[in-house]
């Protein structure tokens, strides 16, 4: 898991306790872990209901860093609410961030009846030149993994569909967004301003652009 304080990721040590009432146990539990980065504490709360309905008590909400500001606005306006519900609604989260995904897909040419599907298109590009890198392979590949995927097709009217995720899996979700913002909006506008460098300083000595 990422720190909601400082963002570093670290193994999970959460700490259990049942909350009491009168003494009595009430079915709440709250869970606490520090993080060894930062020594910030970090509270959830768990009802009845158990981990998948738990709530980030402190801090409230959750720090991702800054969005690229290569990134659409769309696209990091589905980000940013995918993380603010990440603290309150870990479903929600995911259900925001699985729609953040399908839109970056379907921007760059992998469109299908659903998400699954457009997933699938990506993983087999052709073109090496499109081709992701490995780690980010594996990464969103077992996006699919989350709640029971394939039995809750990612479609055009389900793209905000609740399913159940664990909160790390929420988390992950937002993680996996991230990689993509890199690979494919700020490397391609990097390599664009560098290759834009490399092109004015050869028309300044006179020699054609660069290929």
């Amino acid at each position: 898991m990422k720190c909601p304080h400082c963002t570093i990721a670290f193994h999970e040590n959460w700490q259990d306790d049942h909350i009491l009432r009168n003494r009595q146990v009430t079915g709440w539990m709250y869970k606490t872990a520090l993080c060894p980065s930062c020594r910030e504490l970090i509270i959830r709360i768990v009802p009845p209901s158990g981990i998948l309905n738990s709530i980030l008590l402190h801090p409230q909400g959750t720090n991702r860093g800054p969005i690229p500001p290569e990134v659409p606005a769309n696209i990091a306006g589905d980000y940013i609410e995918a993380c603010n519900a990440l603290p309150i609604s870990p479903k929600a989260s995911a259900a925001l961030a699985r729609r953040c995904l399908q839109n970056i897909l379907r921007a760059h040419g992998y469109k299908d009846r659903d998400l699954s599907k457009e997933i699938d298109q990506l993983l087999n590009e052709k073109d090496a030149s499109k081709a992701i890198p490995s780690t980010l392979r594996v990464t969103v590949d077992g996006i699919r993994n989350f709640g029971n995927f394939s039995a809750h097709p990612i479609t055009d009217t389900t793209t905000l569909q609740i399913i159940d995720v664990e909160p790390h899996e929420a988390e992950w979700c937002l993680e996996i967004l991230e990689e993509m913002f890199d690979h494919f909006y700020v490397k391609p506008a990097q390599a664009a301003a560098r290759k834009a460098a490399l092109d004015a300083k050869l028309k300044a000595a006179g020699k054609p652009s660069s290929k």
